[in-house]
């Protein structure tokens, strides 16, 4: 049986609520749960100390029997101080394509000329 601790999502219509739960993975994401260990209201502000109730020795416990954090609770889990998350960057993703890559190559180039252009009469 894998084990997750993930997110159960409550409250009303565009007021979410959120339940940390541990969960058989193969469960909805609602539905069955083995524990619940915490609460995680985003409404709160950042710096509210009841936007996140955790109980972290349930949590080590579990990550020690070999339950696995989603994405959103091991962030969660890092700003409580039990897991150290690796931050995540993937600067390549946000590099132009090749086409746009080679249209800026030569508008660079053509700039270069230009100013190269305007500076040589003024040298002389």
């Amino acid at each position: 049986m894998s084990l997750k601790i993930r997110l159960s999502r409550g409250g009303a219509k565009k007021r979410p609520f959120y339940r940390i739960v541990i969960a058989d993975a193969r469960m909805p994401r609602d539905g069955r749960f083995v524990e619940r260990i915490g609460t995680f209201d985003p409404l709160k502000a950042k710096d509210d100390a009841t936007r996140i109730t955790l109980d972290v020795e349930k949590a080590k416990d579990w990550m020690s029997k070999g339950a696995q954090p989603t994405d959103r609770v091991a962030r969660l889990l890092d700003i409580m101080g039990v897991l150290k998350r690796d931050a995540r960057n993937n600067p390549q993703k946000s590099q132009p394509k090749k086409k746009a890559q080679e249209r800026a190559a030569t508008q660079a180039a053509a700039a270069a000329k230009a100013a190269e252009a305007a500076a040589a009469p003024a040298s002389e």
